[in-house]
């Protein structure tokens, strides 16, 4: 959606729950359907003046039997809709595989769903892509989780399978090129990185790019059931979900007819740059796309308050308060936290934070803030740095403290109707192997006191101000 509204293109989204886009940047400048691929009839009208549909749906996830029906009967339901409409061409994202071979279920759904969506008569292109590398990728976030969390891996054949990934970058060039690339009948376009890689070879090339030493032992007797189970243990991805990706683990998926591909003249980029973009992407506030927000039990509309999640490799607390002040107050009051003013609240445990960083060879909060009131991208706050900042909307810190991973503290500030503002405060962190994820644990009951003590804290000082009518809110917006 974002690649597509930044090249001016018109778009309609198809949703199930519009509350669920509220929280994105570019909502309001879509138009927007709700309605369901599973039921024929609330698609009516959803295609009407539509050019061009783009079908990203699976329904892999709420069980492990039956998707490949359900994803046979939303092609169909929405490649008849499109015909209907008059839709000129569909634009599908499936997997690689040899049609010939003896494919899993999970590819050999993928495929039959591109034909289905060209049985309406509509013209489809059809990318097929193995791994995708980058935010939003199962199969990637699976890699990511076995990797980080094993020393040492038992390992089944498959590990031994040729793959040839994709990063996610190459994938958005390729679906936004396919709008100027016409053509007709059914398409199908092989898309892939430039190298052919063993499955383990993506992990210890994941471990180099996190500095990470990893060792992985072969052994003929874990079924894909077996190891279904062992990812389901290991990793946040439900065995409804792993068994699929992990039986289809054994086929071969590589380009074997590179030459469609040539048509939309997307540059490939190597594996090891398309991991090291993909561990990048949370300085800009956190990842676009998360494969969690596509399953059916993600409950619909509103976040909850307090929620710990584990998501994207990366550990998430986030709390939203409603607080009774305008946004420009809220924001001014989080704008003089550290430095002299210090934190608001639990001042003696960031202190302490602070010394054992400084023992750890670390800068601690010796460096104080450059005003005591203003922020700007690049300033420095006690052990954090302002990565990003916009005045009355968000603040993005990253910590320069010494940590086994690394870590950000976001505010994010929305405007309510009755003049108040809700308030988001996430802290990310993305730990670097075991002594990561052991560091998390052992400050996850600091975190469960501080964080709601500090939202909360931050509510009290912006109601006081603005009820005594301090101007320091307009000066720091200013």
């Amino acid at each position: 959606m974002p690649e597509l509204l930044a090249d001016g293109v018109p778009v309609r989204c198809l949703v199930r729950d519009r509350a669920r886009l509220a929280a994105r940047p570019w909502h309001e400048r879509v138009d927007v359907h709700e309605g369901d691929a599973l039921d024929r009839a609330s698609l009516a009208g959803a295609f009407d003046g539509v050019s061009i549909v783009f079908h990203l749906i699976h329904a892999m996830g709420s069980s492990e039997r039956g998707f490949e029906d359900r994803d046979r009967a939303a092609a169909r339901h929405v490649a008849e809709a499109a015909a209907a409409a008059g839709v000129e061409r569909i634009v599908y994202l499936g997997g690689l595989g040899d049609p010939d071979a003896d494919l899993s279920p999970h590819l050999a759904s993928r495929q039959e769903t591109g034909r289905v969506l060209a049985s309406a008569g509509v013209p489809v292109t059809e990318f097929r892509a193995a791994i995708v590398v980058g935010s939003g990728s199962i199969s990637f976030e699976m890699l990511r989780y076995l990797t980080e969390r094993l020393p040492v891996m038992i390992t089944p054949r498959w590990v031994d399978t040729r793959v040839q990934p994709i990063a996610v970058r190459d994938v958005l060039a390729y679906l936004r090129a396919a709008l100027r690339v016409p053509h007709d009948g059914h398409r199908i376009v092989e898309i892939g990185g430039p190298e052919v890689l063993t499955y383990r070879e993506l992990m210890l090339g994941y471990a180099n790019e996190r500095g990470l030493r990893r060792w992985l032992i072969p052994t003929p007797v874990l079924s894909p059931r077996l190891s279904s189970y062992w990812v389901n243990l290991i990793t946040p991805i439900p065995a409804s979900i792993a068994r699929p990706l992990v039986e289809g683990l054994r086929s071969e998926v590589i380009v074997r007819d590179p030459e469609p591909a040539r048509a939309y003249d997307v540059p490939a980029t190597p594996f090891r740059l398309a991991v090291r973009r993909a561990l990048d992407r949370t300085a800009a506030g956190g990842p676009i796309t998360r494969w969690t927000e596509a399953l059916s039990a993600v409950p619909r509309g509103t976040p909850p308050a307090e929620a710990w999640r584990d998501e994207e490799g990366l550990r998430i607390d986030r709390r939203v308060r409603a607080i009774d002040a305008p946004p420009s107050r809220v924001f001014a009051t989080i704008a003089r936290i550290g430095g002299d003013e210090g934190w608001y609240v639990f001042d003696g445990l960031w202190r302490l934070r602070g010394l054992l960083d400084r023992l750890a060879g670390g800068v601690g909060l010796r460096r104080g803030r450059r005003d005591p009131e203003r922020l700007a991208v690049g300033d420095v706050l006690d052990f954090w740095r302002v990565e990003s900042v916009e005045p009355g909307r968000h603040l993005h810190l990253r910590a320069e403290m010494k940590l086994p991973g690394r870590a950000w503290l976001r505010f994010d500030l929305s405007p309510r109707d009755d003049g108040g503002t809700d308030l988001a405060q996430t802290a990310f962190f993305e730990p670097s192997g075991l002594a990561g994820l052991a560091y998390w644990t052992a400050t996850a009951p600091v975190h469960a006191l501080l964080f709601p003590a500090l939202t909360r804290e931050i509510g009290r000082r912006a109601v006081s101000e603005a009820g005594s009518g301090d101007s320091s809110a307009g000066d720091a917006q200013r």
